[in-house]
This record gives C-alpha cells, sequence and structure tokens, in this order.
C-alpha cells in the first residue's frame, strides 16, 4: 500500500472512530460526553468545522514557515479557557463561519496551491471530525502537506492515537508544570498531570522534530511574569522524560490581554532578565531550538486566503 492509500486509510478510521465517539462526546479531556449531533459541550461546536480564518502565517517558527509560509487554519473553539488568550474572540468568543466538509476542503487545497510549506492547524480538537473529513476529500485530490497540529497540549491521549501516521508535526505548548496554576489561570484542574500523558504519546508518535523529514515534536514555551511558566521544570521534563533532541520555541511575546489584568502578577509583560533566565535554564538543560529577541522589530504578518 503506497504512504497516501495508507494515510487514508488511517484517515476514514479515524473518522469512523470520531463519528461514534460525537455521540458522548469524550476526545478532550473536559469529556463532557454531550451529544455532538444535537448540542454542543465546552468547546461551544457541534459536527460541521467552524473556522475563524485561513492565512498564511510567517509568524511561527521557521521550519514551519520557509519561502512560502505555513498555511494555518484558525479553529474556533477551545479546550482551556486562558485568562490571557490573544485569540479569546474566536477560541472563547467562538467567533467564526461554520463550513461544509467539501468547504474546508476547498480551502486546504487552496493553501498547497499558495505555496505553503505545510498545513498548520490552530487548536484542531474541538473540530477534529470536521478536519478529518475535510482532510480526507483534500488527500483524494491530492493533497500533500505536511499536517502541523497546533496544540496547548491539554489533549486526551485516546484521541492523540486516532492521529497516529496522520499528524507530521505535533507543535504542543506546555503552558504550565503545576496542575494548581493551570486552574487559576486556565481553569482547567490538571493541565500537567494531562499534558505530561499527551505529549509523551505525540513523542512516541513521531519524536523529536527534524526539518529533513518534516516530522517530529516541537514544544513551545511561553515565558510568563513571575515564573508562572515553570520553566526549570518543563526543561526537565523534556531533556529527561522525552529527549534533549526535542527543540523548544521560547516565546517571549506575553502581553496582559483578555482578563489578564484580573491577576496582579499576570498585568504586565516579561522583563528581559525574566527572558534571560528562560534562556539559561534551556542552554543548561542541553536543549535548543529557537529564541525571540524582546527587541525585534519583526511585526506579525500573515497573507489573508479569501472565502470562496
Amino acid at each position: 500500500m503506497d504512504s497516501n492509500l495508507e494515510k487514508l486509510d488511517r484517515v476514514h478510521k479515524a473518522i469512523e472512530k470520531t463519528r461514534e465517539r460525537l455521540h458522548s462526546c469524550d476526545l478532550c479531556p473536559k469529556k463532557c460526553h454531550v451529544n455532538r449531533y444535537e448540542t454542543s459541550g465546552f468547546c461551544m461546536q457541534r459536527i460541521e468545522p467552524r473556522v475563524s480564518a485561513t492565512v498564511l502565517h510567517f509568524g511561527e517558527e521557521p521550519p514551519l514557515v520557509k519561502e512560502g509560509g505555513a498555511g494555518a487554519v484558525f479553529f474556533s473553539g477551545c479546550t482551556m479557557s486562558c485568562l490571557y488568550c490573544q485569540n479569546f474572540a474566536f477560541s472563547q468568543k467562538n467567533a467564526g463561519k461554520v463550513f461544509s466538509f467539501e468547504e474546508l476542503s476547498r480551502h486546504f487545497m487552496k493553501i498547497q496551491e499558495e505555496g505553503a510549506a505545510c498545513i498548520d492547524l490552530v487548536t484542531p480538537t474541538p473540530n477534529l471530525h470536521g478536519f478529518l473529513k475535510a482532510y480526507e476529500l483534500a488527500l483524494e485530490e491530492g493533497f500533500s502537506l505536511p499536517v502541523v497540529f497546533n496544540t496547548s497540549g491539554y489533549e486526551e491521549v485516546s484521541t492523540l492515537q486516532l492521529l497516529d501516521g496522520i499528524v507530521d508535526i505535533y507543535l504542543t505548548d506546555i503552558r504550565y508544570t503545576d496542575d494548581a496554576l493551570g486552574e487559576k489561570y486556565s481553569l482547567v484542574p490538571d493541565y500537567w498531570t494531562v499534558t505530561k500523558k499527551a505529549v509523551k504519546e505525540m513523542f512516541r508518535q513521531t519524536g523529536s522534530f527534524r526539518e529533513e523529514r518534516m516530522r517530529g515534536v516541537i514544544v513551545r514555551h511561553l515565558v510568563l511574569p513571575e515564573g508562572i511558566a515553570g520553566t526549570e521544570e518543563m526543561a526537565e521534563f523534556v531533556a529527561f522524560e522525552l529527549s534533549s533532541s526535542v527543540p523548544i520555541s521560547l516565546m517571549s511575546q506575553y502581553r496582559p490581554v483578555y482578563r489578564a489584568r484580573e491577576h496582579y502578577e499576570l498585568s504586565r509583560k516579561i522583563s528581559e532578565e525574566e527572558y534571560d533566565y528562560a534562556l539559561d535554564v534551556i542552554d543548561r538543560f542541553g536543549l535548543t531550538g529557537w529564541m525571540q529577541h524582546s527587541k525585534s522589530k519583526e511585526n506579525f504578518r500573515a497573507k489573508p486566503l479569501r472565502w470562496d
């Protein structure tokens, strides 16, 4: 069986499994157990995919951008409620447009035609069934871009197992290394407990990211004020429970947006000293990856793709 037919077979099986599970949805760690054919759960999504935007995104990690940009698909809904979310309009307020599976598939093909380096699925789990249906149609039309699963890390292992052989790159956050902080700032009671298991499953499937094969795990870590993100514990986990070859994307762009100012400790940007400390931690544990300079003049860049 050639690779495209094998992937199609895997996608078809994942579609059937998600179709069954949507009757009492347990696709994310919230496990609302609602019938998604009749109503929505925490994520606010039903069956057909809801998308805020599709763009060629030039602000992702360099191997995911290359010359053409990452073909980002910003799905509506989320499994978390981060008080400082920059994308709150569509992640928590559900802005977006409902697509048929065929319409979304055409957008995937448009992303490929525009020369994107990959398809970058931003917070796809609430719309996982819709993605899989659209992806199956696109594969049948010759779609071949690497699939990036861009996630908070708060994922259900049994759902990730459905994606084995489908997802090429897991671009996963490690937000906190303390469940209590995840509950305080993202309103989930078990972030670190769940995320450790999820990231291990991602690594089992794909290993460390390697650009030459466009496959593997990349860990994103947003440095937060007052050491809230637990950088040292994150680095220790990656180095000793995954591999020191897993690249770290150390992000400095925290801004106190949305509801962040409800908490004094989140009401400011990080300092250069806090970011430099995080860099020192990464170096001390023998990790490598990508950094952001706090004085960078580079702006967010995206080329919107026209709605059909």
